[in-house]
């Protein structure tokens, strides 16, 4: 399943304007920050580890409208910790982020 970045791209267009710069800046801090709490996840060796790495990931898309990331997020606190589909989701989602 592919995210399209659009909704990431217009929060930051309302933020910053016309300064492309600080967009990138703020996209590539917002990039840098899931894939940090994804590889969390994925090292979790307890439940609490995992539901404190998806809940930052979901409160980090929350603050950028990334609204599928919030929702995988919201899978992977419903799901049962360290589940190998939802780590795969979620780098895919990253990943479209970054590209986009």
């Amino acid at each position: 399943m592919a995210y399209d970045p659009g909704a990431l791209n217009a929060s930051l267009a309302a933020v910053v304007g016309s300064d492309m710069d600080l967009m990138r800046e703020l996209r590539d801090a917002f990039v840098e920050g899931a894939a940090r709490q994804a590889d969390l996840m994925g090292r979790a060796r307890c439940d609490a580890n995992w539901e404190f790495a998806a809940s930052r990931l979901k409160s980090l898309a929350a603050s950028f409208g990334a609204v599928g990331l919030m929702g995988l997020a919201d899978e992977a606190l419903e799901g049962a910790p360290g589940d190998p589909v939802v780590l795969r989701k979620l780098r895919a989602a990253i990943d479209d982020f970054a590209a986009g």
